[in-house]
């Protein structure tokens, strides 16, 4: 069993198996501020309707963001921590690729797709994806290659780039939908979409040993550089 994690918006979990790359179970959670209340108790549900528990895992599987600083962080570290108490492999996977992978696969006439999730600040998480070269629309498995990105902006600066590939999807779009005109309902994460793309890239011999965060910005609380006097004197 194979453990997926991705909080780069919603809390997603999915149990897969490697061996048949079938995903057994997923969990889901959209509420966007619960990450550290919700994701061990998701985890732990997840495991139970695959038919395991955590002694079972033999691997897991981060979504790296891009993601607000504190949503993200609470699914990395907690992918960190299981798969150093279990003494297992940790891997790591762009959250916009897992999303691109849900929207080739709803969309097989699509050869190039743009994913916007939400930034906050009245900004996107963005990036853009093309269909393999020289796999037939209808071929199954979708394999996608990002083009462009991750990076952040506002709408208005990528609306004409975004909107001239055939599918813009993700909870960016949804909320900007006046700007970048979704033509997806996708909005979230699907982690069992986490596994089957990570297992795709290590299968074809890609490097996914770094888990470090796709932040892209400063977070928004920032420690202050010096303490003001009451006086007005440093």
């Amino acid at each position: 069993m194979w453990l997926g994690i991705d909080t780069s918006g919603a809390v997603g979990v999915a149990v897969g198996d490697r061996e048949s790359g079938r995903v057994l179970a997923v969990g889901q959670d959209d509420r966007a501020r619960h990450h550290d209340e919700v994701l061990m108790a998701l985890i732990d549900d997840t495991l139970r309707r695959a038919g395991g528990g955590r002694a079972d895992l033999e691997a897991v599987v981060a979504g790296r963001g891009p993601g607000p600083f504190t949503g993200l962080r609470v699914g990395l570290v907690t992918a960190r921590e299981i798969a150093f108490v279990l003494d297992i492999p940790l891997h790591g996977l762009c959250s916009l690729d897992a999303l691109a992978l849900q929207a080739a696969e709803e969309t097989p006439e699509a050869r190039s797709l743009a994913i916007a999730l939400d930034a906050r600040r009245r900004e996107v998480y963005w990036a853009r994806y093309e269909r393999a070269d020289g796999q037939s629309p209808s071929a199954p498995g979708a394999r996608i290659e990002r083009v462009e990105g991750p990076s952040v902006s506002a709408p208005a600066d990528v609306a004409e780039e975004l909107m001239a590939c055939d599918v813009v999807a993700g909870s960016g779009a949804l909320l900007h939908s006046e700007i970048l005109h979704p033509n997806s309902a996708l909005a979230h994460v699907d982690a069992g979409s986490l596994l089957r793309e990570a297992w795709r890239r290590l299968d074809a011999g890609e490097d996914l040993s770094s888990t470090e965060p796709l932040y892209l910005r400063e977070p928004d609380a920032k420690k202050p550089s010096a303490r003001k006097s009451a006086l007005g004197r440093r």
